[in-house]
């Protein structure tokens, strides 16, 4: 779901920013967009209540990055009761260009990306820090296997 339409409350308003400032701390040209997806009725009907949804653009085709833009996918646990924020349990994120996804990278496993094009390996250790980042920010559990990348 588009990150700009969970914006309920102000605690996670400023969750989202915090998301957008964290990702440009580490990809200092990326432009975020809160509304990734159209809202159209094929859209609305696979919105999924417990995703979190952002992009960044670049301003162009990035060879380091091997895309053009990353889809981040935050995958939140609801709140307890009375609390205000959700709890993160997972990160995706999906390098794309114009014709297609490039490469993923999930916060399962080896948190090692996957595709056809992969980033440099500078760039995978920025992308694993934005995730330990958001475990951090959304104060979640983070997976067994970020001891692995640590």
């Amino acid at each position: 779901m588009n990150a700009a339409d969970q914006a309920r409350n102000l605690e996670l308003a400023q969750a989202i920013a915090s998301v957008a400032a964290l990702f440009r701390r580490h990809f200092p040209d990326a432009r975020a967009n809160l509304t990734p997806w159209r809202d159209d009725p094929l859209t609305r009907a696979w919105a999924e209540q417990e995703s979190l949804d952002l992009s960044f653009h670049f301003p162009g085709w990035n060879p380091r990055n091997q895309c053009r833009s990353m889809l981040m996918q935050l995958r939140l646990e609801r709140p307890p009761q009375g609390g205000s924020r959700p709890r993160l349990i997972g990160v995706l994120i999906r390098g794309l260009t114009y014709e297609s996804e490039r490469w993923r990278l999930a916060t399962m496993g080896e948190w090692q990306p996957s595709g056809s094009h992969l980033p440099q390996p500078a760039v995978v250790s920025k992308l694993q820090q934005v995730c330990r980042d958001l475990f951090e920010l959304f104060g979640g559990a983070e997976s067994d296997a970020d001891a692995a990348v640590a």
